[in-house]
């Protein structure tokens, strides 16, 4: 679904924009902001396709729980292979329930 992907290469995009910078915290502020602004561009050139084409087949609300969920498994992805955190149990937990809550929102589609 082209919908989908474009939101997921998005969000690769987004969570390098927002915490690539967490491993180079030498870098002065002013030059991080930068270089994160010209990495959400990117971003932006993803996201606003994704959601021009999903409009129709997936309401707004259901757009923003698709990109929310994407946005979790893109982090967890980044944090445990880019930022070397661990992944605990609480927050697979909590990634589950979140799922869970997207599930919910497509019930009457199910």
């Amino acid at each position: 679904m082209p919908t989908v992907l474009l939101l997921l290469i998005s969000n690769t995009f987004m969570t390098f924009a927002w915490y690539g910078n967490l491993k180079n915290r030498s870098m002065p502020m002013v030059t991080a902001i930068g270089v994160s602004w010209l990495i959400a561009l990117g971003e932006y050139c993803f996201m606003i396709p994704a959601n021009r084409i999903g409009y129709g087949r997936f309401t707004g609300y259901q757009l923003k729980i698709i990109q929310e969920s994407i946005t979790i498994v893109v982090f967890a992805t980044f944090a445990y292979f880019y930022l070397g955190e661990s992944l605990k149990w609480n927050y697979v937990v909590s990634f589950v329930l979140i799922l869970g809550a997207v599930a919910f929102a497509f019930w009457d589609q199910l």
